[in-house]
């Protein structure tokens, strides 16, 4: 798990699931290749004429993590979350 300090910068956002089998499927990729990760419950918008609001599990991980999260998720198929500037 990611250990938060007011000292660090925020875990990034690199992928959310919609739903649990693939949250879990995401938890077995980080943790085969070492990569701290923290999932939140958030509430996100989907749709666009029957809009929604559904919940999701956010993976976040640190910063110095990301890119390589993110390759990793693409290189699996994965449509990733980018970095927000």
């Amino acid at each position: 798990m990611i250990e938060t300090d007011e000292a660090q910068p925020e875990p990034e956002l690199v992928y959310i699931a919609a739903k649990l089998e693939e949250a879990k499927k995401l938890e077995t990729i980080f943790e085969e290749h070492g990569i701290g990760y923290e999932v939140r419950v958030e509430q996100y918008r989907a749709g666009v004429i029957f809009a929604s609001t559904r919940a999701g599990a956010f993976f976040y991980v640190e910063p110095e993590e990301a890119g390589r999260a993110r390759e990793l998720l693409t290189g699996l198929g994965y449509r990733v979350q980018g970095p927000f500037q």
